[in-house]
């Protein structure tokens, strides 16, 4: 027997995570950095501090304090085709994808351990600009087997795409630690059965 098969090493992401790079060209990518800096973003507040990071909704909104969902202004044309390339990595209607969330994320600006609003089902990222790396947790968090655990992680890399769904989705947070350059990133999001 190897050594691998000995002591094979554990998974360097959860169970229902998906990462595919390059799923738009450079020459998309720059044509959606034009549309989104066109874009009118809003600030983040939670428990009284405003994040560095900036945010527009589309489709749905939700309260960053309490999770609730709420309607928002309907998705920019320009994304239309980029929800028709996600539904197709994640093997869902484009229709189904009601919410999209584009997020700003200046240098310095991370993202804290977090699941997705409960009202959310799939979860599918878009990242433009610059890398990051995405780490994840079990949750919940007293479930952890030791404090000195290492959270798996994924390098989130510009064009690239990520799909957040089973327990990727449910049991796990995930979070990205403040980078040096700046970043976009485009969330789209199915529902929740019973959500409309």
């Amino acid at each position: 027997m190897s050594q691998i098969q000995l002591f094979p090493t554990e998974p360097e992401t959860p169970e229902g995570f998906v990462y595919k790079p390059e799923v738009i060209s450079h020459q998309e990518e720059q044509e959606l950095v034009r549309e989104i800096e066109q874009l009118k973003f809003a600030a983040v507040k939670m428990h009284d501090v405003v994040a560095k990071r900036r945010v527009a909704h589309f489709g749905r909104s939700y309260e960053y304090q309490t999770a609730a969902l709420s309607s928002a202004p309907p998705m920019p044309e320009f994304l239309v085709s980029l929800r028709q390339r996600v539904a197709e990595f994640a093997a869902r209607d484009p229709e189904e994808f009601a919410e999209v969330l584009v997020t700003d994320y200046p240098p310095g600006a991370p993202i804290g351990w977090h699941r997705d609003a409960p009202g959310f089902d799939i979860i599918v990222g878009v990242s433009l600009l610059s890398e990051c790396t995405m780490k994840f947790r079990p949750w919940p968090v007293e479930k952890l087997p030791s404090k000195r655990s290492k959270p798996l992680h994924q390098i989130l890399e510009p064009r690239s795409a990520y799909i957040l769904r089973g327990p990727s989705r449910n049991r796990w947070q995930h979070h990205i630690p403040a980078g040096k350059e700046r970043r976009l990133s485009i969330t789209f999001r199915t529902l929740r059965l019973g959500r409309d």
